[in-house]
């Protein structure tokens, strides 16, 4: 932690697609604290080219942070805590910050749709039955929100997915600690599924094998008729 004039650095240690640590911003106010990441995460994308301008975007951008509870203030994501919930809203908005900026990594200009877009479209005109932007609390505690979630049926149990945009090591670290987190409190035969963009990427059997070893099933994108039966059922 840092203090710069009336606010407190504080550096922590994700790191996002520069692979520079993530670091948000905190100050005294109305007898709690007001956390933001100082608009870092929208204006990083927008000077990459990525623009958040259209009715869709800005639907998706707001559903995704509703999901944390973080809200806008002008371009910063913003959210307030108390000295209780301090560490819980703190997670809230780092994780806000990561999943927005892994969506949306992608989305110049020469990109026809995001990836959460694309998903979408194929869970759709498959007939698979889903509901989006899923939050669950683990069991520390935290909040951890999901992409889609399928209720359980006659001859499937719940199913849990995860998009990841950008199939690395930290992203592939954040789906595995919030499932191991939420599992604890999911029925016993819940599965999880990573949907990973193999689009504009090659995916590291690293992260496969880290995905793997932690009962979350991970799907190339390229691959992923292979399960949409098990997921339309």
């Amino acid at each position: 932690m840092r203090q710069i004039d009336q606010w407190v650095e504080i550096t922590t240690p994700y790191l996002d697609r520069h692979n520079d640590y993530v670091q948000i911003y905190a100050k005294p106010a109305n007898g709690g604290f007001v956390l933001t990441d100082d608009g870092y995460t929208i204006d990083d994308l927008e000077q990459s080219g990525c623009k958040l301008e259209s009715r869709k975007r800005q639907d998706l951008l707001r559903m995704t942070l509703n999901g944390f509870g973080v809200q806008m203030d002008g371009k910063a994501l913003q959210i307030h805590a108390s000295s209780d919930n301090f560490a819980l809203r703190k997670h809230n908005l780092v994780q806000a910050m990561l999943a927005v900026n892994d969506m949306f990594y992608l989305a110049v200009p020469m990109v026809a749709s995001l990836f959460y877009e694309d998903v979408v479209t194929w869970l759709d005109l498959h007939d698979v039955r889903y509901t989006p932007k899923v939050k669950f609390t683990g069991k520390t505690g935290y909040d951890h929100l999901f992409d889609f979630v399928i209720p359980k049926s006659r001859r499937q149990p719940e199913r849990i997915i995860q998009t990841i945009n950008r199939p690395n090591r930290d992203t592939a670290q954040a789906v595995v600690l919030s499932w191991i987190d939420t599992k604890e409190v999911r029925s016993p035969e819940s599965r999880a599924y990573a949907l990973l963009n193999d689009t504009e990427q090659t995916i590291s059997s690293a992260v496969v094998d880290a995905l793997r070893s932690y009962d979350v099933l991970p799907v190339a994108w390229s691959e992923r008729d292979s399960v949409r039966e098990e997921l339309a059922a």
